[in-house]
């Protein structure tokens, strides 16, 4: 079991986080917004309310909701409201609503066509990091390109072409991106994006230590601090060291309390190990605190390997709802239905109709075509999965599924020959 859905897309989607300063308050304003034409803050569970951090967001959700009504403060209020509908889809798991509040936020402003080319830029930024986290990687770019010509000097843009860079296949282009973003500033994004490409270069230890880097720049128990050491501890348990992984997530919790993609982690260590019973465990209490489709996929996987079937069953209709709510908010989730149907249903037909259908987006990409390998393999077809097994192999990426099907697929052309 993998939680595939906090792993390399969602490695840097954090990094697209347009962080906004939460500051304590002793007391709520009073003031409705009921008339407020601005898209709604969702109530977080209690166990992600994290005291007065979620306090702070709902004042500065107010004051600039508020401040939209007024001509002199609306934009800049709208920009802020987006950086918080950002960050609450991260914290809540809440994507379809949060995204499209987002975009609908920030295509308010742009279409103002404000003359200040400072709040145009960082609208602009904002909205192709949205459009990475909704896997429209070439709009994205196109995005992220027309903020660039305004400032080519910011780090920020740099960190989403890296982005947009990486997904649609454009590696060199992401490694000079990754340089310009690190020399204008180091910090906990920079280094995490040239974590993920010495990574995907197969460069494992320089992965770790430059993530390890990331850790340090971040200040504890913040979110995007989590997350990348979340990702510190998905590198050492994608490369097999499960202790050391277990480690960093229990860190994590000690710092952060309650914070699902550290449990989702910790379930997936203990499905690993055998412990199918612990693993359930975990996963009930991940899905309590948000509805991360993530979570319902490794709990289907128990459900599966117990011989649940209705459960199992009962469990992929949610998902299949989930999956559905994301679509329609925008959302592109083919290579997330190819991986359902090839590792939970045997289905390989409909793995590759959608496999083919992010193939035809991104033909460049190493992720989709390492999935699309694995799913001819699983369907005998040796000759086409070494094709894309070559696709993508191009960076020397040393990722153990890819190497396990490089071997696979050798072995299998050294049995035809004889």
């Amino acid at each position: 079991m993998t939680n595939r859905y906090s792993s390399k897309i969602l490695h840097y989607i954090f990094l697209l986080s347009f962080s906004y300063l939460i500051t304590s308050c002793d007391t709520k304003e009073e003031t409705t917004i009921s008339s407020v034409d601005v898209p709604e803050l969702l109530d977080r569970s209690e166990k992600i309310q994290l005291g007065k951090e979620w306090e702070s967001v709902q004042n500065q959700y107010m004051t600039n909701a508020l401040a939209t009504q007024e001509a002199d403060t609306r934009d800049e209020a709208l920009l802020n409201l987006a950086h918080i509908y950002v960050r609450e889809a991260r914290v809540t798991g809440e994507h379809g609503h949060y995204y499209p509040a987002a975009l609908e936020t920030l295509d308010r402003i742009l279409a103002s066509a404000p003359a200040d080319a400072d709040l145009r830029f960082r609208a602009l930024v904002t909205k192709a990091g949205v459009e990475l986290s909704l896997h429209e990687f070439a709009t994205a770019k196109e995005t992220a390109t027309q903020a660039y010509r305004l400032n080519p000097l910011n780090a920020q843009i740099n960190g989403v072409l890296v982005d947009a860079h990486v997904e649609l296949g454009e590696y060199d282009k992401a490694v000079v991106a990754a340089d310009h973003m690190v020399n204008i500033k180091p910090d906990l994004r920079s280094y995490s994006r040239v974590s993920y490409l010495r990574e995907i270069h197969g460069d494992v230890d320089g992965a770790i230590e430059a993530m390890s880097y990331a850790v340090k720049a971040g200040y504890p128990g913040l979110e995007e601090t989590a997350w990348a050491q979340l990702t510190l501890g998905n590198l050492y348990k994608e490369y097999g060291d499960l202790d050391t992984a277990e480690e960093i997530y229990e860190e994590i919790l000690v710092n952060r309390p309650d914070y699902p993609f550290a449990l989702g982690e910790l379930a997936d260590v203990a499905y690993q190990r055998g412990d199918l019973a612990k693993a359930e465990e975990i996963l009930t209490e991940a899905m309590s605190i948000i509805p991360e489709v993530g979570f319902y996929v490794q709990m289907a996987e128990v459900y599966r390997e117990t011989d649940r079937y209705e459960s199992f069953m009962a469990t992929m209709d949610e998902v299949f709802v989930m999956l559905a709510d994301d679509e329609r908010s925008g959302h592109n989730m083919n290579l997330e239905y190819a991986d359902i149907y090839l590792n939970l249903y045997d289905d390989t037909d409909k793995a590759i109709e959608y496999a083919m259908k992010e193939y035809k987006k991104r033909p460049n990409n190493i992720d989709v075509n390492r999935q699309l390998a694995e799913i001819y393999v699983a369907m005998s077809d040796t000759e086409k999965a070494k094709i894309h097994i070559e696709k993508a192999s191009i960076t020397d990426s040393q990722d153990p599924k890819l190497v396990s099907l490089m071997k696979l697929t050798d072995s299998t052309k050294e049995l035809s020959s004889l």
